[in-house]
């Protein structure tokens, strides 16, 4: 839950910026607290594949990590378009999004 006070799901209360594990075969009754309630739920199943992290990459073998870390190295995947590695956009821009074909997206 990321937004609101509290949920309470099927009697057991639930904080802000805590997680609750459901079963995707059992119907839950959930309740909002004093103030509406924003969550995420997220479903997956296991791929059961080896899992290699190291720094921000995520893999299935060192080998595939190395490989990402030369491919970060050489083109920093595909090339960054902002002429710093850290940028900060002006408040007043607002969202926006820059594509790799260089189309910009604007709200």
């Amino acid at each position: 839950m990321f937004k609101g006070q509290e949920l309470s799901i099927e009697g057991q209360t639930i904080k802000n910026y805590h997680a609750a594990e459901l079963r995707t075969d059992v119907g839950v009754k959930l309740l909002n607290g004093p103030q509406k309630a924003h969550f995420l739920i997220l479903q997956g199943k296991p791929i059961n594949e080896p899992v290699v992290q190291h720094g921000p990459f995520v893999m299935n073998s060192k080998d595939e990590i190395r490989q990402a870390f030369m491919d970060y190295q050489r083109t920093q995947f595909g090339g960054w378009p902002w002429p710093v590695n850290d940028p900060v956009h002006p408040r007043s821009k607002g969202r926006f999004a820059k594509h790799s074909d260089g189309k910009l997206e604007e709200k």
